[in-house]
């Protein structure tokens, strides 16, 4: 029994040793490891709205008028601008493909745009009024994706709801008054271009410029006092500012 004790004792202090050289040992440090980079998503499904202001050139030849008020014969034209708020909504859908970015829009907006054609040195009394009530598209849109910022390109269809009418504003050589308007829906395309940037992974703002044609028409404005017909013809330029929610991928 007291020559198991020295043993013991031999053996405790040899271990205690060992622990505390170990515990001096240095300790390797864990492998730093740089977080990896958020890649934003353009996927999905998004809805939003948009505000602006729109300018539009009026281009319109008389080609009929057998009226006793109006003042442009057939073949006579005149050409004026107008300009006016414009604010709405937007829907569409993306896929992206590498940096690559497809979808395709549909926007509905309002507008205030209005103008006066009063030049009474070509036009006598006759005052002539544009208003372009509402404004619609459906466009296929392609861009290229730096992370989080979108820079795009769109085009295709456009229309718009537009009022043209005239009114004789007083008797100029025993010629009586008259006014008349007619209201169409009126077709054409557009083209246009913007840049998109992703705050969050589902809210975007951004901001986009349009040119859209809508081509030619004909109105009637005689009024019902004859036929007092012209060709219309409307190009408008909007610059919109947009904030779109995107659902997901």
């Amino acid at each position: 029994m007291h020559r198991l004790q020295p043993a013991l004792l031999t053996v405790a202090v040899i271990s205690f040793a060992s622990v505390a050289s170990a515990a001096d040992m240095p300790v390797k440090a864990p492998a730093y490891r740089a977080p990896v980079a958020a890649v934003y998503n353009w996927s999905g499904c998004y809805i939003g709205l948009n505000a602006g202001g729109g300018w539009a050139r009026t281009e319109f030849t008389n080609t009929v008028n057998t009226t006793a008020f109006g003042h442009l014969d057939p073949g006579e034209s005149f050409t004026y601008d107008n300009s006016g708020f414009i604010g709405g909504g937007q829907v569409g859908c993306n896929y992206q493909v590498n940096q690559w970015v497809l979808g395709i829009e549909g926007t509905f907006d309002g507008t205030s745009i209005k103008g006066d054609a009063n030049n009474l040195a070509i036009l006598n009394d006759d005052i002539f009024t544009t208003k372009i009530n509402s404004l619609a598209t459906v466009t296929g849109r392609v861009g290229y994706a730096w992370n989080n910022v979108l820079l795009y390109a769109k085009g295709g269809y456009a229309g718009g709801h537009i009022q043209f009418s005239v009114s004789d504003t007083c008797c100029v050589g025993g010629s009586p008054m008259g006014a008349g308007s007619q209201s169409r829906w009126q077709s054409g395309w557009t083209i246009g271009g913007g840049l998109e940037y992703g705050l969050t992974p589902n809210w975007i703002v951004g901001a986009e410029y349009n040119y859209i044609d809508l081509g030619t028409a004909n109105y009637e404005v005689g009024g019902g006092a004859g036929s007092y017909a012209f060709d219309v013809r409307t190009r408008i330029q909007t610059v919109l500012g947009r904030v779109s929610y995107k659902f997901g991928p």
